[in-house]
């Protein structure tokens, strides 16, 4: 068995280091939320050295609210700022070598992507224009993951190793005191009935069908390298393994 954990990187909070050995993919903040230049290429020096798959990170341009507000932007704004992150990252990324494995949205545009079919659509459209090749990260059951197939995108189902889910599946609010989970063994317990059961006990205590290939952890965890090395010592000990790229 095998799994896939990425990380939201490049945000500023300069811990990449200690996140990308034990992670197999991450997504990287292109200039939305967070990121620039300078820190896009401190991380993909990283992800060469570790052999991590590449991601770009978009979001919505809002620095002032970390990209976890919805914004009040136009569709065509929306737009031309999505195609001017993901192009730096993937130019950026050919660079230094690499390849552009991955796409995942940040923040509000997320979850926003997850229940609107419209936004879903917007980003969707955005994909296909810039890296129609590349995988697009989505949670499961949700309005981008149907728009993307429809469309003829490659998916990946992507489930939270440090968040709580509601009984439609979606995230539980931020603003609510159990939205994270701290404890690594609650995270471990948390991915491991996903990985092996199919199963995601939500915030009310139910158990939900889940389809998984790609966990996350939050790079801007106060705990995260303690999350990851547990999660990836974990695995090992269960003879699962991490699934870094070969070359």
């Amino acid at each position: 068995m095998i799994v896939d954990i990425n990380c939201d990187v490049g945000e500023g909070v300069g811990n990449e280091a200690q996140l990308l050995p034990f992670i197999s993919s991450c997504n990287i903040a292109c200039g939305g939320h967070a990121g620039d230049v300078e820190t896009i290429d401190e991380v993909l020096e990283l992800a060469k050295k570790h052999k991590v798959y590449v991601g770009a990170h978009p979001s919505f341009p809002d620095r002032e609210n970390f990209g976890r507000k919805v914004m009040e932007i136009s569709s065509r704004e929306l737009k031309v700022s999505l195609e001017e992150q993901i192009l730096l990252l993937k130019e950026r990324t050919e660079d230094h070598g690499l390849k552009l494995h991955h796409i995942k949205a940040h923040g509000a545009l997320y979850n926003l992507t997850a229940t609107d079919r419209s936004m879903a659509e917007l980003v969707v459209e955005v994909v296909l224009k810039c890296c129609p090749d590349t995988f697009l990260y989505v949670p499961y059951q949700s309005e981008i993951s149907e728009v993307a197939k429809e469309k003829g995108l490659q998916i990946k189902y992507e489930a939270f190793a440090d968040r709580n889910y509601n009984d439609d599946l979606t995230l539980v609010s931020r603003s609510n005191n159990l939205a994270l989970i701290h404890k690594k063994e609650e995270v471990f317990s948390h991915v491991l009935n996903m990985l092996k059961n199919e199963k995601v006990k939500t915030i009310s205590g139910k158990e939900l069908s889940i389809e998984t290939d790609t966990f996350c952890i939050h790079g801007d965890s106060e705990n995260a390298e303690d999350l990851v090395k547990y999660l990836f010592d974990e695995f090992k000990n269960l003879q699962i393994e991490v699934a870094k790229k070969s070359v």
